[in-house]
């Protein structure tokens, strides 16, 4: 594989189905051609994807909800430095569109009095539910039209897909990250819409800093990502209490988790491994929620809450979760939302932070989140 300088344009030789882009603060991937696939579940993924890649490669992708991987090691690859905020979306009007929510908002709130049922006979502590939006297009879409409004926000990714398809988005959260013997999770959980009014925006994050019910839906996530990463650390930081974090949309419970490896051989993939899926998209406990998910979420999931990133021959790399999020099948959109349900969760409160969660693809495409969502 050979290692290309970049263009001035980040997007520029980027071929949608064929190319994965990934961009973070740490810099920027951009992968041309297909030298192999690596396909599979995840389970053996770290280890046939060191076998696979020779000295300066990498392999790059998505590796789904349920554990299918995705992954090319690319003919070429680019690296340049992190970008900054994209082109700013055009105008699309509601009309361009056939939508089609899936399940009905009613059948959502269903799903989360469901569940909500469920932890009260104490199977569940918590299960995140999603749901979608099916957007079709009265015209051909454009990929780079898309994902240029994203450039800039957080963990910014196209990766292709089976059949043509690709998944595209702007995630806030870091998986796990790898470099050298230094390790980074940075989960994500409890969540508040934004406002437009600074002083109805700042009483928001306020109010989710001290908020008894996410701050417990938080430390479920923490904790279970410390468990999974502490057999691989020699040292393991864990903050007592979360940060805010934000993006254009939404609010966050942010903690950043930090470790040193005990054996430097653990590629970053074997620790993805041990981390996915969180509870911070699954729930607790992992195979109660997996359950439940199967149960109350009428679509299957597919790589949406899965992890898209990307690897190389030592070892290091960095994998986002793949939230905000939207998979591009010809002329169709499918975007996808979710809420961490808990004890003391309103179902009305959980379909509105669904909702907010849309408007990071539907601000991409121009088109008003409160008209479809």
């Amino acid at each position: 594989m050979s290692l290309l300088t970049t263009a001035v344009d980040p997007l520029a030789g980027y071929e949608h189905g064929e190319s994965v882009f990934f961009s973070s603060s740490g810099g920027t991937l951009l992968t041309r051609g297909t030298r192999a696939v690596l396909g599979g579940d995840l389970g053996t993924l770290p280890e046939r994807v060191t076998a696979a890649l020779g000295p300066d490669e990498v392999a790059a992708g998505a590796v789904g909800f349920g554990g299918a991987a995705g992954l090319i090691v690319p003919e070429a690859a680019s690296w340049s430095g992190p970008v900054g905020p994209g082109a700013p979306a055009g105008t699309s009007e509601p009309g361009n569109w056939r939508v089609r929510p899936v399940p009905h908002p009613d059948d959502y709130l269903k799903a989360v009095r469901r569940a909500l049922e469920d932890m009260a006979a104490g199977r569940l502590d918590k299960v995140v539910l999603a749901r979608t939006l099916e957007l079709v297009s009265d015209g051909p879409l454009d990929p780079h039209a898309l994902l240029r409004p994203l450039l800039g926000h957080g963990h910014c990714f196209a990766a292709p897909l089976p059949g043509g398809r690709a998944l595209v988005g702007a995630s806030p959260e870091l998986l796990v990250s790898r470099r050298g013997r230094s390790v980074i999770s940075n989960p994500l959980a409890g969540s508040a819409a934004r406002s437009a009014d600074p002083a109805e925006d700042r009483r928001r994050a306020e109010e989710l800093s001290a908020s008894a019910k996410d701050l417990h839906e938080h430390r479920l996530v923490v904790d279970a990502v410390a468990e999974a990463l502490r057999p691989y650390c020699a040292e393991l930081h864990v903050p007592a209490a979360p940060e805010l974090t934000s993006t254009e949309t939404m609010w966050h419970l942010s903690t950043r988790v930090t470790g040193v490896l005990r054996d430097p051989g653990v590629p970053v993939l074997a620790l993805a491994r041990a981390l996915h899926p969180t509870p911070a998209v699954c729930g607790t406990p992992r195979q109660a929620a997996r359950e439940a998910i199967e149960e109350l979420e009428p679509f299957d999931r597919g790589f949406y809450t899965g992890m898209v990133g990307w690897t190389d021959a030592t070892g290091d790399g960095e994998w986002a979760v793949a939230i905000r999020c939207a998979e591009i099948e010809e002329r169709t959109l499918r975007l996808y939302a979710g809420a961490g349900i808990v004890t003391g969760s309103d179902p009305a409160l959980e379909l509105a932070e669904t909702s907010a969660k849309f408007r990071t693809m539907l601000r991409a495409l121009g088109v008003s989140g409160d008209a479809l969502a």
